[in-house]
């Protein structure tokens, strides 16, 4: 890798400037995210007139001014992570930019064709005049090397073998003991109780599978760099031309490769879950998506604290106390807030009688503190599911007055949270990395 004050290539002056302009677009798009959601507060102080207004110019959303307001915030999260991705890409010179930046067009052109998004359009511009100094170095994106030489060596060896037995037991363990405990054994079942059946075998295996990566992910990620100094060849990488984000996010890269391994192996097991029924196709994806986010944001931390400490053990404690504060500490604040929220997703009502406007505070605040931990989150979206036939977004009727409030389900907020989580915890890794360099 060159030095810092050393002169750079043409190859890396565009690069330079694609990551740069790209960073412009994602700090636009958080801009525009923020005025939204001022919008939406103002509309609630003045009675809505506010959101009437922006959902005749920037989104054409047959809906109510509520809807389109969060439907708005959600598409624009959507497109502000999507352009932040593409360019962790950028620097990172990953071949799989242009795969991503597609996709984010694609998503874009969605929007605007189908909803009407009309700041879509910004979306594309921040993404064309980004992507645009690629196109005169098209070798510039490269597969990850470090990436590549990760996964070779973690499947050449023991430890990913040992791994994945003990995952697969621990997970066909836990779904026979969830069959001999909840199965009546007699001759003819009920189709309620074959569905009661899959759906507690499904849930208990999503739930074992986010419980494991908690510790799997971390100690995948947690010596990235730490390992690399107590090896003594992290000096060896300075010297060559390998850019810093290229090496940190190949180590994440081959980290979550193997737990992608690992969840695709557990599928045929989750899968039984369907010989009972109660169990969709929609939920098995949602499942799959929390649990593939969780172990991305998981792996960000893991490499966020790498580059923090000196020693791989204290990052790995860092990285297991921030994953059970996540996974343990939220339920719990969801327990004691979340009431209303779990209410109004049930159907049942808050049952407050006082002001419509803190029982919508809290509602909403349920929501976003039920959003915060992947067991909270899957758990309200198949509740979602089951009680309203909803997984995207959905209505819920104040008490107090009966006013009807928009909502996203909590696997859409919870997707966005983390991703943005991910996307910050490894730019301020690479920019920690290159501090300590200079």
């Amino acid at each position: 890798m060159p030095a810092h004050h050393a002169p750079l290539t043409p190859r890396e002056e565009h690069l330079a400037t694609a990551a740069s302009r790209l960073m412009v677009g994602v700090g636009a798009h958080g801009v525009l995210a923020v005025l939204l959601a001022l919008a939406g507060i103002g509309a609630g102080l003045t009675g809505g007139g506010l959101l009437s207004a922006l959902q005749g110019i920037i989104f054409r959303f047959n809906g109510t001014p509520d809807a389109a307001w969060v439907a708005a915030l959600l598409l624009t999260g959507v497109c502000t992570i999507g352009l932040a991705v593409v360019r962790l890409g950028v620097q990172a010179h990953e071949r799989w930019t242009w795969l991503a930046t597609v996709l984010v067009v694609g998503l874009s052109v969605a929007a605007l064709m189908i909803f009407g998004f009309f700041p879509a359009l910004l979306t594309l511009a921040a993404l064309g005049w980004g992507i645009a100094p690629l196109l005169k170095e098209p070798g510039a994106l490269q597969p990850n090397p470090v990436a590549v030489k990760e996964l070779r060596e973690r499947m050449r060896g023991g430890r990913a073998y040992a791994v994945m037995t003990v995952y697969l037991i621990l997970m066909s363990a836990v779904a026979v003991i969830l069959f001999l405990a909840n199965a009546p054994f007699t001759r003819g079942l009920s189709t309620s109780v074959t569905g009661d059946l899959g759906r507690t075998t499904f849930a208990g295996l999503v739930a074992l599978e986010l419980a494991m990566l908690m510790f799997i992910a971390p100690s995948f990620t947690a010596g990235s760099v730490t390992g690399e100094r107590e090896r003594q060849t992290y000096d060896l990488l300075k010297i060559t031309l390998l850019p810093r984000a290229t090496f940190l996010i190949g180590k994440l890269e081959s980290a979550l490769g193997f737990i992608a391994l690992l969840l695709l192996a557990a599928i045929p097991l989750q899968s039984i879950a369907f010989l009972f029924g109660g169990v969709s196709e929609v939920e098995l994806v949602l499942s799959l998506l929390v649990v593939l986010v969780t172990a991305l944001t998981f792996g960000a931390v893991g490499v966020f604290f790498s580059t923090l400490t000196e020693k791989t053990t204290t990052a790995s404690v860092r990285s297991y106390s921030s994953a059970l504060l996540v996974m343990l500490g939220a339920p719990l604040l969801g327990a004691v807030v979340g009431a209303p929220f779990y209410a109004v997703i049930s159907g049942a009502g808050t049952g407050m009688t006082g002001s419509p406007v803190w029982e919508g505070f809290l509602v909403y605040l349920g929501a976003l503190v039920n959003a915060l931990s992947p067991f909270t989150a899957a758990s309200a979206s198949q509740t979602l599911l089951l009680s309203q036939g909803q997984a995207g977004l959905w209505s819920a009727t104040l008490s107090s007055n009966g006013a009807v409030i928009p909502l996203a389900a909590p696997w859409m907020t919870f997707c966005l949270l983390y991703l943005s989580v991910s996307a910050v915890l490894v730019t301020v890794a690479v920019r920690r990395i290159r501090a300590q360099e200079e």
